[in-house]
């Protein structure tokens, strides 16, 4: 029999999180500057699989069992990783096989967990969040999968399932640690399943209660978090239902994450980080004021994040010293990404494209061109190009417009194109992704 009290358990879906069962909530004494203010953290990386998603793995499985989803079944989920952990872990219990498409730039340590705890992975050049519409990504591969008789998909980003676990559980936990006295609930922004849920449940204990969502600039690089045009792709992003919204670049929340490890002795994640850098930058020091801060998981997997972006540890782990080569072309390529000369949005390119019929130039790889392109578009690979020249436009005033999947490779492509001596060439910002997802028209081979 499980008891909370002795922790002891039947199995380890016993100890995951509820009313009897909550996780810590634990009071910030050095970080915050305030006074008056009490801010307590919830550390939800005490679920039994390390994240807060393990509540919603579990709801939503739960849920298909009940509607007869699930018998004979195989699982299907794209994921960010936290949910494809979860439900991994959760399904090994329950005798459910796991596929996860999902996109290469989660970080390894995500990735290597995944097959470890026995998922099937396949990694797909996708954006870090995955992308509803785009052809290749790892939404339509999951949908994709899911047409198979014996596979399910679950869709975290879809399924009521997951607003629905925070509500049963999170909404609870916090009302009953905080005894009510919870004035701001403070979350990240990914699927919108926790602010959402939460939400709801602490607005219908007392309307009062400020419910307020952090979420990453644009190009961010901060894993289970999405931008603003990210978070309008997703269904449970209920702007009406918060009381505010903050923005944190990725500078300040690898910052707030270093000092909640070094300050305070809590071992959290970055979009952690991104969650409490954007409490402090919004509340007022007021007496009275109780904030809860949602600490979805902890940094143990995320090493390689980190040494991208914590100073210190780049220089230490560095096992070469970058070339002034590479350095210089770096630079380059990180000037031209907002340089007006040299870019173009997605929505001026498709006017551009649809009035004056641009030479478009796709320098993706063919397996990646043939699953959806600009129609028109010419596919030269960006390796490819100097072999190719005689295939631009031999008019160098020609406007051409460089795409990739995202917004990246296509810029060296502008830089290749301008040094031969093409005037107005740019460089699409958001690539074919942003294409796809304004519902512009594609084709494919």
């Amino acid at each position: 029999m499980n008891d909370h009290l002795l922790r002891t358990y039947d199995s380890m879906l016993g100890m995951l999180s509820s009313v009897d069962n909550p996780t810590p909530l634990v009071r910030l004494n050095a970080i915050t500057g305030f006074e008056h203010t009490e801010v307590f953290v919830k550390l939800e990386w005490y679920n039994p699989f390390g994240s807060v998603k393990d509540r919603v793995a579990s709801n939503m499985i739960v849920r298909a069992e009940e509607d007869g989803d699930l018998l004979d079944h195989n699982l299907v989920e794209p994921t960010s990783g936290n949910t494809g952990l979860g439900l991994a872990m959760v399904g090994n219990a329950l005798g459910y096989d796991l596929t996860t498409p999902l996109s290469r730039a989660i970080p390894i340590e995500k990735r290597t967990m995944l097959r470890f705890f026995g998922a099937e992975v396949e990694e797909l050049d996708d954006d870090l969040c995955p992308a509803p519409w785009a052809p290749e990504g790892a939404i339509a591969r999951a949908m994709e999968i899911a047409e198979k008789p014996d596979f399910h998909l679950l869709n975290q980003y879809k399924n009521p399932s997951n607003p629905d676990a925070h509500y049963r559980t999170t909404g609870p936990e916090i009302w009953r640690q905080t005894e009510g006295t919870i004035t701001h609930f403070v979350s990240g922004m990914g699927t919108c399943g926790t602010i959402t849920g939460t939400g709801r449940f602490l607005k219908e204990q007392n309307r009062r209660i400020h419910v307020i969502g952090v979420h990453p600039a644009e190009g961010h690089d901060i894993p289970g978090v999405r931008s603003i045009r990210q978070l309008e792709q997703t269904e449970f992003f209920l702007p009406d239902e918060y009381d505010g919204m903050v923005e944190i670049d990725n500078r300040a929340a690898y910052q707030m994450t270093v000092r909640l490890n070094r300050e305070e002795s809590i071992p959290a994640g970055p979009s952690s980080g991104l969650a409490l850098a954007g409490a402090l930058a919004v509340l007022p020091d007021e007496p009275g004021q109780k904030v809860v801060v949602m600490f979805p998981d902890s940094i143990f997997k995320y090493a390689s994040s980190v040494a991208k972006h914590v100073a210190e540890l780049v220089t230490a782990a560095a096992p070469k010293k970058r070339s002034r080569r590479e350095e210089l072309f770096d630079a380059i390529i990180e000037h031209t990404r907002h340089n007006p000369h040299l870019t173009i949005d997605i929505e001026t390119t498709h006017d551009h494209w649809k009035r004056d019929q641009p030479f478009v130039l796709d320098v993706r790889q063919p397996e990646e061109f043939d699953k959806g392109h600009i129609p028109g578009a010419m596919n030269i690979p960006l390796l490819d190009l100097p072999d190719n020249a005689d295939l631009l436009p031999a008019d160098l005033e020609t406007p051409v417009l460089a795409v990739c999947q995202r917004g990246n490779i296509s810029l060296p492509a502008v830089l290749y194109l301008s040094s031969l001596g093409f005037r107005n060439a740019r460089s699409v910002t958001g690539g074919t992704n942003a294409w796809v997802e304004r519902g512009f028209e594609v084709d494919s081979l």
